[in-house]
């Protein structure tokens, strides 16, 4: 890589751990940090697929309690890396890259959470120069440290970025190239596994039995080969109309009358 890409990779990383605390551009996002991070280096296409993938993945990824989710910004800016550095060579598949920085994407994570930890606890002394800040009245102070802090989570991921951009391409390319097809094909398995356990644990977050039935329904529609994605998405947006609708009407009792408290039951009684 040219010292401009490792510099602009180096960036996006710095933002990415920011706002895996902030929270609000939404930089630790697989499917935002690794289409940054291809559009620098110019695999802007792979790294869309790579992060539409790691998307599926961490969409049941949150902090319960004490529970503390993966990392999902070092997942995203590192498995984005070991996949651009593998493109390198135009001899490579395109599949098996993406397929293998998927399985990588994992340990990835908890190699962050290992990460946060010690951040974490370096800015413990971070907190007592703002306290010591705050009882002198000095607002720009406690500002400046909080700056600081939240830097120090952006460098957690922009160093282990750095670090990995000077891999010589060679030795990834020879790594993917020497994989065994059942260690390859594996990998795709496992891959698209990672990636239904994500939906799972979105589904065991969300499901209600008033849910179910458009649960039920998506996955029948999405069957139909027939069906595009903006028409899936069409079908979505007007059942979750149409069941905000009814479900106003029933908040309201029906309006002037009193309904039995089903307002689709109601509508099917009146037909």
């Amino acid at each position: 890589m040219n010292p401009i890409t490792i510099a602009l990779i180096a960036l996006v990383a710095f933002f990415a751990g920011m706002e895996g605390i902030l929270d609000e551009w939404q930089f630790h996002q697989p499917l935002v940090a690794c289409t940054l991070i291809g559009l620098v280096s110019g695999h802007l296409a792979e790294g869309i697929m790579l992060g539409g993938s790691l998307q599926l993945i961490a969409l049941g990824w949150a902090n319960i309690g004490a529970a503390v989710a993966p990392d999902a910004a070092l997942a995203s800016v590192a498995s984005a890396i070991i996949m651009v550095l593998a493109l390198s060579d135009s001899s490579v598949d395109v599949t098996n890259a993406i397929n293998t920085s998927i399985a990588l994407a994992v340990p990835l994570s908890v190699a962050g959470l290992f990460l946060t930890m010690i951040v974490r606890t370096l800015a413990i002394p971070v907190v007592h120069a703002m306290d010591a800040a705050a009882d002198r009245a000095d607002f720009a102070g406690v500002e400046r440290w909080q700056v600081m802090a939240i830097a120090m989570q952006g460098v957690r991921i922009a160093i282990p970025a750095a670090a990995l951009c000077f891999v010589p391409a060679e030795a990834v390319t020879s790594a993917l190239n020497a994989m065994p097809a059942w260690l390859s094909g594996g990998m795709a398995v496992g891959g698209g596994m990672v990636a239904a356990v994500g939906y799972a644990m979105v589904i065991n977050m969300m499901a209600t039995p008033e849910v179910w039935p458009f649960f039920v329904l998506g996955f029948v529609l999405a069957a139909l080969s027939q069906l595009t994605l903006i028409a899936l998405g069409a079908i979505g947006v007007c059942l979750a109309l149409i069941y905000l609708g009814l479900k106003e009407v029933a908040a309201s009792g029906g309006g002037a009358r009193t309904g039995s408290g089903d307002p689709l039951g109601d509508i099917l009684d009146n037909y």
